[in-house]
């Protein structure tokens, strides 16, 4: 585990920064794409949509921030951590293909890493 000192490790680099491109992209997205609008009105999520996109945009950026201030690194992957968890279940609940969960999964993945070796 690393302390706030010390330098931040290139794992956790490499992993913060795949995930930072990956939320910055998918979360401006959800400003203007029709084909997103229209998966979050079949997610039943629509209300949400840019809320969720601004979120996401927000911790991706937060993630590269982090990579000086590791708190903040600490909350934006948790906070990604926790957006993919409900990514996992809403995909689940509308009974979309297991191959299409996959994404969410890799990414809670990422950010579950990034938490851990970063804390």
């Amino acid at each position: 585990m690393a302390s706030h000192g010390e330098k931040m490790q290139p794992s956790v680099t490499i992993a913060a920064a795949l995930s930072s491109v990956s939320f910055l992209l998918y979360g401006a997205s959800l400003f203007g794409s029709r084909a997103m609008v229209a998966e979050f009105e079949r997610y039943h999520l629509a209300p949400y949509r840019t809320l969720i996109g601004a979120l996401e945009m927000a911790a991706g950026a937060g993630l590269l921030a982090g990579l000086r201030f590791r708190p903040l690194l600490l909350l934006s992957a948790g906070g990604l951590a926790g957006m993919m968890l409900g990514a996992i279940v809403v995909r689940l609940r509308v009974r979309d293909p297991l191959g299409s969960v996959i994404p969410a999964v890799l990414l809670l993945c990422l950010n579950l890493f990034i938490l851990l070796a970063a804390a």
